[in-house]
């Protein structure tokens, strides 16, 4: 029996103008959680992709067992018991739950699928690793966090071995990552082999065994994570000390920029409203954060604020104007920025360049278009400069397509543009999600130095620690209703959990 059950060796893969993997080797144990820990851009997904037979490396080799595998399909990946759960999940999203997880493996009972069958077993699955899920439900019509266990029993259901976690926790509440830490362990305890992309070091010192960390797509080393510092791991992804926390000026709020006013919003998904006469105000100077677990109405306020969806009733004033019912290239010219919770959905344009996404809210304006045409020397000089200025990592600059860039330079991308637009309300919805520490303090500076230039910052976020560290005031969203309102300096984490699990309200 080999030590490990899985080997990659001297791996290489490069793409135009990137080598992604450099020579890489990495190796798992049997019945161990690997963690694979780097900046976004080091190469990350890439080297498990080339595990699952999305990728052919330019050079290197895969051993499963002890014996050299080709790998080049994730159908042969699935054939060596290899599943792999993608940071932006693989999903169809008309179907139902049950149909996807057994798309391409379906029973058959002659001709026809056996469904009974299909759902005996899904059922079984569900029930036996506390995942829960509706088979029934509709893709499009559930959670992130249910969509995760969707993706996660697609691998159970296949029974896969070796179950590689790309970014799992990038789009779950904190309640949800504790569920999937249990479910993560309960898989190692029955033999399964993990490997664990994350940029979390937290997650990692709770279920990692090893870590191995790359930067700039080279191989940094391996560590035993019981016996190495947060500090030390962080140091070894970014090459240099990490302040992880943000450091901020005592807060001068001054006028009011946004005035909400007894705002309701119908719900997507069933006949109750998921907003219910939502009051309240940011200042100019200020970071107000809207805090909750997921699904608790935060998505459609923002929509509502932002000009995605209308309310059903309410008023919405900025500046001293109405912009209830606002155009949003409208809010966007008075100074409305927004980094939206889904960045491919409505943060993008995937198949653009990064150039053409970077002008999305801009292009129009003198500085980029003359009579109708762009001016596409100054749109590649401004591209440029943020770029640069962010540290966006692309392969061929700003004529890299979006589509191409690893989740967390897209996100890089997003709050560069609405940053760099000096708006007067930034509305930022999970600012962070799936960076990097070095990104995140980055970051997290830039939100602090757009309150501290006198403008107002909504934040929306589930990450305690974010809210804890970016705020000067708190308010709590359960069931669609402010349940709660605190000041970070008098109050703690627990109780932020309380309200927010709907245990408590003022």
């Amino acid at each position: 029996m080999a030590d490990y059950v899985i080997e990659m060796l001297n791996i290489t893969k490069e793409f135009p103008g990137i080598k992604a993997n450099d020579d890489v080797t990495l190796q798992l144990r049997r019945g161990e959680i690997h963690a694979l820990l780097g900046e976004n851009g080091a190469g990350k997904s890439t080297l498990m992709s080339v595990l699952f037979g999305l990728y052919q490396p330019e050079a290197g080799k895969i051993l499963k067992d002890g014996q050299e595998v080709k790998i080049r399909n994730p159908n042969d990946a699935t054939a060596l018991h290899i599943g792999m759960v993608h940071q932006h999940f693989k999903l169809v999203e008309c179907f139902t739950v049950l149909d996807n997880i057994i798309l391409g493996a379906e029973p058959m009972s002659g001709p026809v699928v056996d469904r009974a069958l299909a759902r005996k077993k899904v059922v079984e699955l569900s029930e036996r690793y506390g995942l829960h899920i509706d088979p029934d439900a509709k893709i499009e019509d559930i959670s992130v966090g249910m969509q995760q266990r969707v993706e996660i029993l697609k691998m159970l259901y296949r029974e896969n071995e070796i179950l590689i976690f790309d970014e799992p926790t990038a789009v779950l509440t904190p309640q949800e990552i504790d569920e999937l830490m249990d479910i993560m362990r309960g898989f190692k305890a029955e033999g399964k082999s993990i490997l664990f992309i994350t940029h979390k070091l937290a997650e990692i010192k709770a279920v990692a065994d090893r870590c191995s960390v790359l930067r700039k797509g080279k191989y940094m080393g391996t560590v035993d994570v019981a016996d190495t510092s947060v500090e030390k791991m962080s140091q070894l992804m970014v090459g240099r000390d990490v302040q992880l926390v943000a450091q901020k000026k005592e807060c001068k709020p001054g006028d009011v920029v946004l005035e909400v006013e007894g705002i309701t919003v119908a719900s997507r998904v069933h006949k109750n409203n998921a907003v219910k006469d939502v009051s309240f105000n940011v200042r100019q100077g200020e970071i107000v954060c809207l805090a909750g677990i997921e699904g608790n109405g935060q998505t459609e306020f923002v929509y509502a604020l932002t000009g995605l969806v209308k309310p059903v009733s309410g008023k919405v004033t900025m500046l001293g104007n109405d912009i209830t019912k606002a155009k949003i290239r409208d809010r966007s010219k008075m100074g409305m920025s927004h980094i939206p919770e889904d960045r491919h959905k409505h943060g993008l344009v995937l198949d653009y360049s990064l150039e053409q996404n970077l002008v999305l809210q801009r292009y129009w304006e003198k500085e980029f278009q003359t009579a109708g045409f762009i001016k596409n020397g100054a749109v590649r000089d401004y591209a440029n400069k943020l770029i640069k200025q962010y540290d966006v990592r692309s392969g061929q600059g700003p004529i890299t397509t979006a589509r191409s860039m690893s989740g967390g330079n897209q996100q890089k991308a997003i709050v560069a543009r609405e940053i760099d637009k000096e708006p007067e309300l930034l509305v930022a919805v999970q600012p962070t999600r799936g960076l990097d520490v070095g990104a995140i303090e980055y970051i997290h500076a830039q939100l602090i130095a757009q309150r501290d230039a006198g403008k107002a910052v909504l934040l929306v976020s589930l990450e305690l620690d974010e809210v804890m560290n970016l705020s000067d005031r708190i308010l709590v969203m359960y069931e669609g209703e402010i349940v709660g309102e605190f000041d970070p300096k008098t109050t703690d984490v627990q109780t932020l959990g309380l309200y927010m699990a709907g245990a408590k309200r003022m």
